[in-house]
């Protein structure tokens, strides 16, 4: 089933220069990362070295070569949000996740990061759910947005942004 809806991806972009980039792009929209397999693919598919494939997908921070969560959490280390307690803020949500900065949680619904700057200073320590952001967290906070993206997909069997 993986061959097929990888080559339903190659298909469209066969022939296209330029194409390994889009076609990264729609692989991992359609598998959710880039497993070894798929680059392999994609290389055979486009005719091009799987080195090549390989430093392009390490190159960007928008690929992933390991399954991620369902939700992606952003927590801002910026300046701003580190002096108002974005540690302090990153903790709780490692701890009331039981997963570190960098990985998933065990039952794949949020990925926890953490990046330089979300550019939303005025809101420090900031968090990022998503394309959602929230300004102002503390410990007790950010449980409690976590706990709504849970409850929402429990409620609604999707979340709440419609995925």
């Amino acid at each position: 089933m993986e061959d097929e809806r990888l080559n339903s991806v190659l298909e469209k972009y066969r022939g296209v220069p330029g194409a390994l980039i889009p076609v990264l792009q729609e692989a991992q929209d359609t598998f959710g990362y880039l497993a070894p397999e798929t680059l392999k693919g994609i290389a055979e598919g486009l005719r091009i070295p799987f080195s090549h494939v390989y430093g392009v997908v390490t190159f960007y921070a928008q690929f992933y070569l390991k399954p991620r969560g369902k939700h992606t959490i952003k927590v801002c280390q910026g300046t701003a949000c580190h002096v108002k307690g974005s540690a302090r803020v990153l903790q709780a949500m490692e701890d009331h996740l039981d997963a570190e900065a960098g990985n998933c949680t065990k039952d794949m619904q949020f990925q926890l990061e953490t990046v330089a700057c979300l550019g939303t200073c005025f809101l420090a320590p900031a968090v990022m759910i998503d394309k959602d952001y929230y300004g102002t967290q503390t410990p007790k906070t950010v449980r409690k947005i976590t706990r709504k993206y849970s409850k929402a997909e429990k409620e609604n069997g999707i979340s709440e942004t419609g995925e």
